[in-house]
């Protein structure tokens, strides 16, 4: 094979990488593994809509075999989304690589990404196969998809557990799998072992293995925090590939952030070899707000890049600094990432127009019925506090792409509660829902009314469906400051019968009034455990890169 590493960078820009260092946005595949984030295929698609906004090279979408819903997800992004290369992963197994190049076939871009173990510890215990029956694996799959899907389709293939096998057997696979066919050769950091002072030789070794005949590409865990260090190392040494998520997350410990990478890139270039990525910058706060929303993890205040306190600055000489020269305590700008100062204020008397605009300034594209949506509960609630903040917009946004919204044919819909609580004794509590068309009431008790409401919505819906919601966890915080503040509640919640067997699914509610966002988050869980394509199959952590 080749060793001219300069002709990489030119080979995928054809295949339509937009800068030099092609990002591959896995949030909706490995991010969704992550205990508990769980995403409706509707939310799925609105992810995927702000990722092309945030202008990624390729969207992993999802595991097309793990779950029928998945299979749909993947389908529906690969369908609907364009401008971008659409993922889909599969194991070099019977049965996976077909499901995946099914749901695929109707991207404009279609990326089919197989994966087989390589290190000795998961050729013995997980798979049981020898190095070579792997090999011969790698090289079937990899030719299964070159012929389904053509010569211009992009390729890739990962070893996992890459950073554990031994290096020459690992260079075998990798020159077989290019020989058949694959365009990406991706190197993952399964389960964040590596330290970059040892993965940036397995990277440039591979890099110089394939020359300019493939791209080599990083899929990075952070276990000991080097998630990001190794990305940008792998870089230093040649891949041109990086696979991310927003806000870092994934299994266990996470992934390599999107933001931080971009922006060590956006920030460092000359420090990381001159290069460069095609991503809008100021969609990142957008895109990180959105998918904590939906997936309900809240990122930590000194989360770099995204963290609400990223920009903050307490210390007397370093605010002085900052109103002298903000490049004094500042290596970015917050504008640069997406965070407006701009103070446009939406109130009653404000148009659609006018609210679009504000929008759009803090980097949310909407349109249509769903700005309408938007409008109505913008409209509703400056009838109700003094002030439309931007994090109430966000807040507001969110709930409109998580399809929490009053819609005339939802599934399952409050019509009405009522709850008394005092000092010392048990609240009771009433609601009225109608589920499926059909009118139901219930009564419950508590230890607060939070806790009795909840309750009479399990004892209204139990005799229906068999099975009433099980709260896993549940997180209340205020939107922004100020006595009429909302409050933004988040609640997950299996259903009963399942054992604690199945995945829990997220449920939001806003309001002024924290018992009603509290009791719409739980009646919001209820209709996603309602929907079957909600609740997708478990992977385990071992079996994905």
């Amino acid at each position: 094979m080749s060793s001219d590493v300069s002709g990489v960078a030119g080979g995928f820009r054809s295949a339509g990488a937009k800068g030099s260092i092609r990002i591959f946005d896995t949030t909706l595949r490995d991010g969704e593994q992550a205990p508990g984030a769980s995403l409706t295929i509707a939310e799925k698609l609105e992810v995927a809509r702000q990722l092309v906004r945030l202008d990624v090279d390729v969207i992993e979408a999802g595991f097309p075999a793990a779950s029928p819903g998945d299979w749909e997800a993947v389908h529906r992004i690969a369908q609907e989304t364009r401008g971008v290369a659409v993922a889909g992963l599969a194991r070099c197994k019977d049965g996976d690589p077909q499901r995946a190049v099914e749901a695929l076939r109707v991207a404009e871009r279609p990326h089919l990404h197989v994966f087989i173990s390589t290190s000795e510890i998961h050729l013995q215990h997980q798979i049981r196969m020898s190095r070579e029956e792997a090999l011969a694996e790698a090289v079937k799959w990899v030719r299964y998809g070159r012929q389904e899907l053509g010569r211009d389709a992009e390729l890739e293939f990962s070893a996992m557990d890459a950073t554990r096998s031994d290096p020459d057997y690992l260079m075998q696979v990798v020159e077989a799998v290019v020989e058949a066919g694959a365009t990406t050769v991706n190197l993952p950091d399964t389960v964040g072992y590596a330290m970059p002072t040892e993965f940036g030789p397995l990277i440039r070794r591979a890099v110089d293995l394939v020359g300019r005949d493939a791209v080599i590409s990083v899929h990075c865990h952070d276990d000991l925090g080097f998630a990001v260090a190794n990305t940008i190392t792998a870089i230093q040494n040649g891949a041109r590939q990086v696979e991310v998520t927003i806000n870092g997350i994934g299994e266990r410990a996470g992934n390599a952030s999107l933001e931080e990478v971009v922006m060590a890139l956006a920030t460092r270039s000359a420090a990381i070899g001159g290069h460069t990525t095609g991503v809008v910058t100021e969609q990142i706060v957008p895109t990180s707000r959105l998918v904590s929303y939906l997936t309900g993890f809240t990122v930590q205040p000194n989360k770099a890049i995204v963290g609400r306190n990223a920009f903050a600055h307490e210390s007397g000489i370093h605010q002085d600094g900052v109103l002298k020269n903000p490049l004094n305590f500042e290596i970015m700008t917050p504008q640069s990432v997406g965070l407006n100062s701009n103070r446009l204020t939406i109130g009653k008397l404000s148009g659609r127009r006018g609210l679009q605009d504000k929008l759009k300034s803090m980097g949310f594209d909407i349109q249509g019925e769903a700005l309408d949506v938007v409008y109505r509960a913008a409209i509703a609630l400056a009838d109700q506090k003094k002030e439309v903040t931007d994090a109430d917009l966000e807040a507001i946004v969110g709930q409109q792409a998580s399809g929490n919204v009053s819609l005339p044919d939802a599934p399952v819909a409050l019509e009405g509660w009522s709850v008394t609580s005092s000092h010392g004794g048990s609240s009771q509590g009433n609601v009225a829902l109608r589920l499926a068309g059909e009118a139901l009431t219930a009564e419950g008790t508590g230890n607060g009314p939070v806790d009795a409401l909840y309750g009479a919505v399990d004892a209204a819906v139990e005799p229906t469906l068999g099975w009433h919601p099980q709260l896993v966890d549940y997180e209340i915080r205020a939107v922004s400051g100020g006595e009429d503040a909302q409050g933004q509640v988040t609640v997950r919640a299996r259903r009963s019968s399942d054992d604690g067997a199945s995945e829990s699914v997220t449920g939001h509610g806003l309001s002024t009034n924290i018992i009603e966002a509290s009791l719409e988050a739980y009646v919001h869980a209820l209709e996603k455990l309602l929907a079957d394509e909600s609740v997708t199959a478990a992977t385990p952590a071992s079996a994905t890169p």
